[in-house]
């Protein structure tokens, strides 16, 4: 069991870090397209407008929870058919 719960990890890293990647592209053109500028490069840095900067901050940080989580339920559902069970982390029982 403890080599499932290994493979579901890195299988769910892997594909998280692809969907993340991909969806900080998307989010940049995005923006670009939505704005006509670049995304903030540091939201923190107080020479960005702080609207621009709360803005940024929410627009991409719901892009990518709703891709990584996504990503992960399609991993789930793909480990689950690979093995006949779901990871033990997503197991109703925990076991």
């Amino acid at each position: 069991m403890a080599s499932d719960s290994k493979a579901w990890s890195a299988f769910s890293i892997v594909a998280t870090l692809a969907a993340v990647a991909a969806a900080k592209k998307v989010t940049d053109v995005a923006w670009r397209a939505a704005t006509g500028k670049n995304p903030p490069i540091n939201p923190a840095d107080p020479d960005v407008d702080t609207t621009e900067a709360v803005l940024w901050a929410a627009f991409s940080g719901t892009a990518v929870g709703l891709v990584r989580m996504t990503v992960q339920r399609k991993a789930a559902l793909y480990y689950q058919r690979s093995t006949g069970h779901l990871p033990g982390q997503l197991q109703a029982d925990g076991k």
